[in-house]
Parts: structure tokens; sequence; C-alpha cells
């Protein structure tokens, strides 16, 4: 349990962002710039359960998700793929039970009745790829049946979204639907090596819904480039997203360090920097490594290989280890590709980052110490008088003799503390 689910029952929900980042498409674009940064966001680039996650647990026989992710993944589906008026279609009805499902044969089972009912239901087929399909060719079959579907509901959507509420909430589900498989079928087209056709559809998706720059495309739009070893059309996608007003992520933050460092990088030696000084190109690749540093600290240590990966989750939490897990899982390669990078960001990181921490320890007065240690003893003197009475009365008139031998060897000398013993 974080704090986010407790903010409602303290009186903090009506600032608090939400749990997941999960928006829709009917939503404004400067509502989402003054919007508080998300700490949990959905990754941009997360993999496909049946054709890789499954594969995981087949060869392991371990869950390669935890609950916790698979439980805001299941919010995130309800919040995307279901509106007010499923219940006018039978379809519609089954498939938002079927995204409560914990199980997921039942879920699967739960696709196919929607099918049966409705052979046009486009997150039926959605489900199917995303959990059956045990291949990212199978998944791009089911994902383009999706697409031949949603965009038929669509087209009806917009036609009569201003006849009422429920229509407009309808329209943003249909939208959101379309957005989602769009988006995964560039990512099954990257996947299976036709990486132009991927970044072609994922610009035409981003020029098509603009206002969706909260869903984080461009981020797998800059991967994608990465691998097309576009430099010049990464700096212009970095150009347009980074930028104040966005929230900021590992990906654009390294990314952008990673150009810089290429400029660089081939002709960087440590031992020459120290003799003759940092260039102008030096020192501002050093500056974007500092700038990422100071955004996600646990990166480097997965760039570098000292921390071994792992599966990227379905959810980060940002500037935490899960994106720097996420991040390094899909673009290490990139950095090894590009000759004297990751020895530059070693060289950058080792010298001004090693051992800072996240979190900088405070001092706290020495007020704060003595109070603590008093309340302590106190509380250590009450738990042993009330579980052994009888040894703590014979322990406190011990005490008691010797301070009084003491304070008569003060005040009288020796004498007086033989006078005291007679007495």
């Amino acid at each position: 349990v974080s704090v986010s689910h407790l903010r409602p029952l303290i009186g903090g929900a009506e600032n608090s962002p939400p749990a997941s980042a999960s928006f829709s498409a009917g939503e404004n674009e400067t509502s989402r710039q003054n919007m508080p940064e998300c700490k949990v966001w959905r990754n941009p680039l997360n993999l496909f359960r049946g054709a890789e996650y499954s594969r995981y647990m087949w060869v392991t026989g371990k869950e390669p998700l935890t609950y916790y992710d698979m439980n805001l993944s299941a919010q995130d589906h309800q919040n995307f793929f279901t509106c007010d008026t499923d219940a006018l279609r039978p379809s519609d009805t089954v498939m938002q039970k079927a995204w409560r499902e914990r199980n997921p044969q039942a879920r699967i089972k739960a696709a196919y009745q929607a099918l049966e009912l409705n052979n046009d239901c486009a997150t039926a087929y959605v489900l199917l790829a995303e959990e059956e399909a045990t291949t990212i060719v199978d998944a791009e079959k089911y994902f383009k049946q999706a697409l031949k579907a949603g965009e038929m509901i669509y087209r009806k959507s917009q036609n009569c979204h201003s006849q009422s509420p429920q229509h407009e909430a309808q329209l943003r589900r249909d939208t959101n639907v379309l957005v989602y498989v769009k988006r995964r079928l560039a990512m099954c087209a990257r996947k299976l090596g036709r990486i132009r056709e991927a970044v072609k559809m994922m610009r035409d998706l981003m020029k098509e819904f603009p206002l969706l720059s909260m869903l984080n495309i461009h981020e797998n739009l800059l991967e994608a480039l990465l691998e097309l070893q576009a430099y010049a059309d990464v700096q212009a996608v970095l150009a347009k997203y980074d930028d104040i007003s966005l929230p900021k992520s590992a990906a654009i933050c390294y990314t952008a360090a990673l150009l810089k460092a290429r400029a660089v990088s081939e002709r960087f030696s440590p031992e020459t920097a120290s003799k003759r000084g940092l260039s102008t190109a030096e020192i501002n690749a050093v500056e974007a490594i500092h700038r990422a540093v100071e955004f996600n600290p646990h990166v480097p240590k997965y760039l570098l290989e000292m921390k071994s990966l792992v599966l990227p989750p379905e959810h980060i939490l940002k500037r935490g280890d899960s994106e720097a897990v996420a991040y390094a899982f899909f673009h290490l390669q990139h950095w090894k590709r590009i000759e004297g990078a990751l020895n530059l960001l070693h060289c950058t990181w080792e010298g001004t980052f090693h051992e800072v921490s996240v979190y900088p320890q405070k001092e706290l007065p020495f007020f704060i110490h003595f109070t603590a240690g008093l309340c302590s003893f106190s509380a250590m003197l009450a738990l042993l008088t009330h579980q052994f009475p009888e040894l703590m009365v014979i322990f406190a008139k011990a005490v008691s003799i010797i301070s009084v031998l003491g304070l008569a060897e003060v005040t009288w000398g020796p004498w007086g503390v033989l006078r005291s013993m007679v007495q």
C-alpha cells in the first residue's frame, strides 16, 4: 500500500495525482501540463504478456510481474477500454467483466464470448493479442483485426459524439482503443525488424492525435530512431519534448546525454582531459550526463552492467529503480553502439555521483538525540520494573546507598563516609 492509496482517506484526494498515468484523448493539453507530475507511469515500452512475459514463466516457472503491477494494469484497462454506455452492448458488457478477471484463462475465455456476440469487438482482439498470442507475429494479426474493428467504431462515434455526454464518453473510449492498437502495431513492427515502418506509424499517430503527448509515444519513437542511428531525427524529437513544461523521463535525459557524448566519446581520454582540461564539447557532454544522473541515479549501474538486468515491469516509478531497469533494458545496446560513450559515462558518474545518496542524510540537533535517549531509557526502566519488581527494588536500594556514600565523601571526606556507613 502506497501513500497514493491513503491520500483519499486523509483528505488529499483533490490535489494528488492518480496512481498511474492513463490519459484519454478528450482532455486538454494545457490542463495536463499544469497537472502535478505523477509518480507511477505505465511503461511506454512494456512487453507483451503472452508473447514475451509468458516465455519467462515457461522457462523459469516464476511470475515475471508482481501482483501490484498487474493490478495497476487492470485499472488502466478498465479506465482505457470501458465507458458508461457499455451496458447497452452485450459484447462490451462481457469485456467489462473480462478486464476485472484475475485469471488469464478466464479473461481469454470472456474475450471469445464477446467475439461470439459481436465479431467487431475491438477490445476483445486487444485482449487476445496481449495475452493469448504466443509470438509477436500472432499478436500483430490480432491487432490488425482490432484496428479494422476499432476504426469502424471510431468513425461511428465521431458522427454522434455531440448528441449527449454518454456519446462523448464513448468517443473517448473508442479513441483510446484506436490509439492503443496503432501504438502496439508500431511496436510489433519494431520488434519484427520493420523499423522504418514502425517509425512512420509512430509519426503518423503523433500527428493524428497531438494532444496525447502524455502517453509518451515519443519515447517509442526515440528508441526506434536510435536503432536506425538517425541521430539528427532523435535530436529533433528531443528539441520538441525535452521541455520544462513537460514531465521528464530517463529516456529523454539519458538520450540527450548520449547524443552529447557521441560528439566527443570516441577521442575522450581521462588522462588527456586532466592534463589539458575539458573542451567545450566535453563540458557539454559531462553536464548532460550530470543532468541525467541527477534525474535518475539508478541508471548508470545498469548501463555499466554493475547490476544485472531483469524484465522491465509494466509500470515504472519515475526517478526510481524500475524506470532505470526499463530504460537500460531497451537502450543499453544504443550506448554500446557508440564507441567510448559508456567510458565517458563511467568516468563522469564515478567521479561525481558514486557516493551520492538519492536521499541525503540530515544531521539532527543534539536535543533530539538527548530526548530520544532519555525516553528510551525511561521506557526500559519501566519495562524492567514491571517484569522484575523485586530485583528492581533491590537495585534501587543499592543505587541509593551508593549515591549517599558518594555524597558523604564529597562533603565530609573519608570520616564522613565511615559515619554514614555506621548510621
